[in-house]
């Protein structure tokens, strides 16, 4: 099985999507952009009664607003403007990200129009979860524990929407939303539905959809086919080249957190385990390492999490097969289903290894934690069986529902 055999356009694809999906705001490419930046800030201070401080808006109750350029070209008479906008809260285990697109004649004109849709999109619900205003209760179930949480949710943002019957987007996904929730204090759900028209070079329409869910910066694969119908009914009479709709949604819990460790303790234990992977050629060494990861997390079940989750985390990153968005828990007795977004360490263990991939370690330390995954020998076996059938299948073509763990660990709680 090749691991590091990617062509250049899946590699910039992938590091596109980490940007996004891990909440680390591209860097300004130009010093142009800065002073749209600031033309940003202003706006946005001016229309929230925010302090301005140290390039951000500064919001009651802990809140930060940071602002990034990614984009700011003139194309024609129009000027064309991307910008990150991050939110950051003492209570948030991921920054929020709101990606906008905005344009206009000019430059303030263009940052107008970006503040206009970030307010629109994400502050409304977030002003609604500070003032506890409308809130929708979406109670949660799963594996013998039960949460509380409170839903905030603003208008649909629309551009070039003729069709004035389209829906609530959350409406959509109603009845799979609690299944994505954990014992997080805060989540937030983003819905992007974009539809591109375009002519190839025989005149014929080609039409190119995007459906992109995330939780909490997360991408979550399977809430995708459930905004199928929706597009096909609500937009079919739809005439411009680009249309787009963009939701977002707050998920407050109304019990404060009781997670026994924190997300630096997570962080820590998954480097140390990373950096002793590749070091291990022995039983014995492994065992030593995983004493010493207890030690470093003080929790055997946290511990234990980490222990499976780095080397498949590693494959899913590395190997291309496309993965569900399920965790299954076994036992002596049953496979428990439930979400990877609904185990509170699966993503910092995620983030780790993405940031430790972003350093460019070396190649024989990552193929050898790739080995060491169970996900890397189950898909080897499947490639080499369809081999011997005849099949010309790779690892990009598989599907793999979640990945399957076990606890051993006494009184084992899913956080």
């Amino acid at each position: 099985m090749a691991l590091f055999g990617k062509k250049k356009k899946d590699q910039k694809e992938n590091k596109e999507n980490k940007n996004l999906n891990e909440q680390e705001a591209p860097k300004q490419e130009n010093a142009e952009a800065s002073g749209v930046q600031l033309m940003i800030l202003n706006t946005l201070n001016a229309r929230l009664g925010g302090t301005f401080y140290d390039n951000c808006v500064i919001m009651p109750r802990g809140y930060t607003i940071d602002v990034k350029i990614v984009r700011n070209e003139k194309k024609g008479e129009v000027n064309l403007l991307t910008a990150i906008f991050v939110v950051n809260n003492d209570d948030f285990d991921e920054p929020l990200i709101d990606p906008v697109d905005a344009q206009g004649k000019n430059d303030e004109d263009a940052a107008k129009m970006a503040v206009d849709i970030f307010c629109a999109g994400v502050w409304h619900p977030l002003s609604q979860s500070m003032e506890k205003k409308n809130p929708i209760h979406i109670p949660v179930n799963y594996l013998m524990q039960h949460y509380d949480f409170d839903m905030y949710c603003q208008s649909v943002v629309r551009i070039d929407i003729k069709n004035q019957n389209a829906r609530r987007l959350v409406d959509c996904i109603g009845a799979e939303l609690p299944k994505y929730l954990g014992s997080k204090k805060y989540y937030w759900l983003r819905i992007y539905l974009a539809r591109i028209k375009s002519k190839n070079e025989n005149g014929e329409e080609q039409v190119k959809d995007i459906v992109d869910i995330r939780l909490n910066g997360s991408v979550c694969t399977e809430l995708r086919k459930h905004f199928k119908e929706y597009m096909d009914k609500a937009w079919a009479d739809e005439p411009s080249a680009f249309i787009c709709e963009k939701q977002y949604a707050i998920f407050v819990q109304r019990e404060e957190d009781q997670c026994p460790f924190t997300k630096q303790t997570v962080v820590d234990g998954a480097k140390y385990f990373i950096d002793a992977l590749p070091k291990i050629n022995s039983k014995e060494e492994y065992e030593a390492a995983a004493k010493k990861l207890d030690e470093i997390t003080g929790d055997k079940s946290l511990a234990a999490e980490i222990r499976i989750f780095v080397p498949e985390i590693f494959a899913k990153l590395l190997l291309g097969y496309q993965e569900g968005d399920s965790l299954f828990l076994l036992n002596d007795e049953e496979r428990i289903e439930f979400r990877k977004t609904q185990l509170r360490s699966y993503f910092y263990i995620q983030q780790t290894i993405q940031d430790y991939l972003s350093t460019k370690p070396p190649k024989e330390d990552v193929h050898k934690i790739v080995r060491s995954s169970i996900a890397f020998r189950e898909l080897g076996n499947v490639l080499n069986k369809a081999k011997e059938n005849g099949q010309n299948i790779t690892e990009k073509d598989l599907f793999v529902p979640g990945t399957s763990f076990k606890i051993a660990a006494e009184g084992y709680k899913v956080w």
